[in-house]
């Protein structure tokens, strides 16, 4: 309960206090791409859907992949810039706000990978909100490693304490971890 509090306040205080970076991104993006933001239904809690809220890095009409499948040069210039320091994520503060994501959680995937769909219901890991980061995004884990990034995912969350909660969240606004890697 303590985390979600947590989450609630976190997510307010970057809406209001990154609104003209999220506006000046849009913008932005609305000359990248003419669409700046993107909407895909992920995995959520208990294996129910959800609507994630990024900001658009891939060209209007990639396939619906995960980023590891999906071709490099889908990815926009400002895209890549907006993956390099993470911009494309401030977008899930609503879903944090919403109650569909925390901060602090497992990445939440898509409904057609079923590899890691299977290994994170072994795991149990989908009794714990997906999130923005966590252990596996610090650590250079992505979903092109179903299994490990499942395993990571388990370990994070029996570990998730208030500590670790605020040393990943500083550990992503600092640059760790690599991301999603993308098909070159």
């Amino acid at each position: 309960m303590m985390l979600r509090l947590l989450d609630i306040c976190f997510a307010i205080l970057g809406l209001v206090l990154g609104f003209p970076l999220l506006l000046a991104v849009y913008l932005i993006g609305l000359l990248d791409t003419g669409s700046p933001l993107f909407r895909q239904e992920r995995v959520g809690r208990h294996q129910k859907p959800f609507t994630l809220v990024k900001f658009r890095t891939m060209r209007v009409g990639t396939a619906s992949v995960a980023s590891h499948l999906a071709d490099a040069s889908a990815i926009t210039p400002f895209g890549q810039f907006l993956r390099r320091t993470k911009l494309d994520e401030l977008p899930q503060l609503w879903n944090v706000l919403w109650g569909d994501m925390s901060l602090v959680g497992p990445r939440p995937g898509l409904f057609n990978q079923a590899e890691l769909l299977q290994a994170r219901e072994r795991h149990g890991v989908f009794s714990a909100r997906p999130g923005i980061t966590g252990l596996a995004q610090v650590s250079g884990i992505d979903m092109s490693t179903p299994e490990l990034l499942a395993e990571t995912d388990a370990r994070m969350l029996a570990s998730l304490t208030l500590v670790n909660y605020f040393r990943w969240i500083v550990q992503t606004v600092v640059g760790a971890g690599r991301g999603d890697a993308v098909r070159q």
